[in-house]
C-alpha cells in the first residue's frame, strides 16, 4: 500500500460542466463531461508549489476503463462507477441524469471510484489507469490497441459454464450467494430509506404549516403576537433546514449503493472461476478421450460405441501402418493435451490464489467503509430528533411568556 498512486499522487474531480456535441453516428447529443485534477504528492513534501495537471473526461470514458480494468484484472473486485441514472429515489427528488444535484451526486462518485483504483495495490500500477489520468488526447486510441475486447467473454459462454461445470468451488459457489445477500439487502435498505426520507420531509413540511398558521395568527392576537411570531419563526426555520438534511442522507445513501454495485463485481470474479474451471474440465475430458482412442487402437479393442468402430467392421479393418500413424498423432495430441491441462491447473490455482486474497481485502474495506456510514448515519438522525426536541423547548418558551 506504501507504493499505490493515492500516497504518491492527489486526484480529484473538481467539477462537471453540461455540453453540447455530435457523438459518432453525427447526431446531436447533451452530455457532461468531469474536469480531472492530478496533483503530485512529493513535491508538496518539500515545501514546493507542486503543478495541477487537469483534463476533462466523459462518463463514457469511465466505462471504458473500468471495462478495460475488469477484463483486464478478472481476480480482481474492481471498484465499481456510480449510477449512471438515479435509482432509488424518493418520489421528491428528480431522477433526471442532467439535474445539477445528481450531477454533482455523481461527480462526487466518480472522483471515489478514481481514488479506489488508485490505492489499490494493483491497480494502481496500470498504465492505462496513468494515461487516464495524464493523457487527454489519444487515450481511447490506446486502451482498444491493447486488444482487451478480444478477452472478453460472452454472457452466453458465462451462462453455459454456470449450468454445465460439474465440479464447482464451493468457496466460490458461497462467494456468489454472498453477493446475492449484499445486493438483497443493500436493495431493502435503500428502499426503507426512501421511505423514510419521504416521510421526514412531509414531518418538516408540517413544522413549516405550523409556522406559517402562528404567523398569521399572530396578526390577529395582539397580546399574544410576539411569542407566536417567535414560535412561527423557530417552525419556519427548522422546517426550512429539511433541504440540506436530505442532501446530506443522499450522500449516505451514495455510499450504501457503491457496495450495492460492488454485488457485480463480486458475481464478475465468481464468473471468471466457473469459466476457467469448465475450460479445464473439457480439457480432461477430451485428454480422457483420446487416451482412450490410443489404448483401443494399441488393443485392437473397442469399449464404446461409435461411428469409426461401425465403418472399420463394414468395410474392414485399418492396416497396421495406418494405426501406428493414428497411434503416433494421438500421442502428440495426449502430449499437448497434457501440456495444457497442467498450464491450466497452475493457472486456475494462481487465479483462486489472488482472487481470494482480494476477496479478503475488499471484506476488510467494506466492514469499515459500511460500518463508518451507518454510525454517521444514525449520528445524523440523532441530530435531527434533537434539533425537533430543541425547536418545540424554545416554542414552549415563547408560549409561557405570552
Amino acid at each position: 500500500m506504501e507504493d499505490c498512486l493515492a500516497k504518491k499522487m492527489e486526484i480529484t474531480v473538481s467539477e462537471a460542466e453540461k455540453r453540447t456535441g455530435r457523438n459518432a453516428v453525427n447526431i446531436q447529443e447533451t452530455y457532461t463531461a468531469y474536469l480531472i485534477e492530478t496533483r503530485a504528492v512529493e513535491s508538496q513534501i518539500e515545501g514546493q508549489c507542486a503543478p495541477v495537471d487537469s483534463l476533462w473526461r466523459r462518463y463514457s470514458e469511465f466505462e471504458l476503463l473500468r471495462n478495460y480494468l475488469s477484463v483486464t484484472y478478472p481476480h480482481i473486485v474492481v471498484p465499481p462507477l456510480p449510477e449512471k441514472r438515479a435509482d432509488f429515489v424518493w418520489h421528491k427528488l428528480s431522477a433526471d441524469n442532467m439535474d445539477p444535484d445528481f450531477v454533482e451526486r455523481r461527480r462526487i462518485g466518480l472522483e471515489n471510484f478514481l481514488l479506489r483504483v488508485a490505492s489499490h495495490p494493483v491497480l494502481c500500477q496500470d498504465k492505462i489507469f496513468h494515461s487516464f489520468l495524464t493523457q487527454e488526447g489519444g487515450w481511447k486510441e490506446m486502451v482498444n490497441e491493447t486488444g482487451f475486447q478480444l478477452k472478453a467473454d460472452s454472457r452466453l459462454k458465462a451462462l453455459n459454464a454456470t449450468f454445465r461445470v460439474k465440479n464447482p468451488d464451493k468457496r466460490f459457489t458461497e462467494l456468489k450467494h454472498y453477493s446475492d445477500e449484499l445486493q438483497s439487502v443493500i436493495s431493502h435498505l435503500l428502499r426503507v430509506r426512501a421511505r423514510v426520507a419521504d416521510r421526514l420531509y412531509g414531518v418538516y413540511k408540517v413544522h413549516g404549516n405550523y409556522g406559517r398558521v402562528f404567523s398569521e395568527w399572530s396578526a390577529i392576537e395582539k397580546e399574544m403576537g410576539d411569542g407566536l411570531q417567535s414560535a412561527g419563526h423557530h417552525m419556519d426555520v427548522y422546517a426550512a433546514s429539511i433541504d440540506d438534511i436530505l442532501e446530506e442522507e443522499e450522500h449516505y445513501a451514495d455510499q450504501l449503493k457503491e457496495y450495492l454495485f460492488y454485488a457485480e463485481a463480486l458475481r464478475a470474479v465468481c464468473r471468471k472461476h466457473e469459466l476457467m474451471q469448465y475450460d479445464l474440465e473439457m480439457a480432461a475430458q477430451d485428454l480422457t478421450s483420446k487416451k482412450q482412442q490410443c489404448e483401443e487402437l494399441a488393443t485392437g479393442t473397442v469399449r464404446t460405441f461409435s461411428l469409426k468402430g461401425m465403418t472399420s467392421k463394414l468395410f474392414g479393418q485399418e492396416t497396421p501402418e495406418q494405426r501406428e500413424a493414428k497411434i503416433k498423432v494421438l500421442e502428440e495430441q495426449i502430449q499437448e493435451g497434457e501440456e495444457q491441462l497442467k498450464s491450466k491447473n497452475l493457472e486456475g490455482r494462481d487465479f483462486v490464489k489472488s482472487a481470494w486474497a482480494d476477496i479478503e481485502r475488499f471484506k476488510e474495506q467494506k466492514n469499515h467503509d459500511l460500518k463508518e456510514a451507518l454510525i454517521s448515519y444514525a449520528v445524523m438522525q440523532i441530530s435531527m430528533c434533537k434539533k425537533g426536541i430543541q425547536v418545540w423547548t424554545n416554542a414552549k418558551e415563547c408560549f409561557s411568556k405570552m
